[in-house]
């Protein structure tokens, strides 16, 4: 079964910077449309980017210009750059496929923006 595999979270002060990696044991992400979600406390997980198997990214208004993804295939990897990171910023990062059924999903990693 493939299980999704977050890393690079951690706590980080307002302003700063944190490079998330996605890989998924079990699969090939290359010809995958994968996201980055995003779930606070008490709140939804929601899709804050995306990149499609050709390398089109979209991302939710609220980190566009600070967040970018990418993906390097050679390392079966999918990436998750954050800068000018806020407070809101705050909660656990999850990657997955954009489309259904999706894997089961991961731990994730957690992102704290704190000073």
């Amino acid at each position: 079964q493939v299980q999704p595999v977050e890393s690079g979270g951690g706590l980080v002060q307002p302003g700063g910077s944190l490079r998330l990696s996605c890989t998924a044991s079990g699969s090939v992400l290359s010809g995958i449309a994968m996201g980055w979600f995003r779930q606070a406390p008490g709140k939804q997980r929601d899709l804050v980017a995306s990149i499609n198997s050709g390398g089109s990214t979209t991302y939710a208004d609220s980190v566009k210009g600070r967040f970018a993804i990418s993906r390097d295939n050679a390392k079966n990897t999918v990436y998750l750059q954050m800068i000018s990171l806020k407070p809101e910023d705050t909660a656990v990062y999850y990657c997955n496929k954009i489309r259904f059924p999706k894997w089961p999903w991961g731990q994730g990693t957690q992102v704290t923006v704190s000073s």
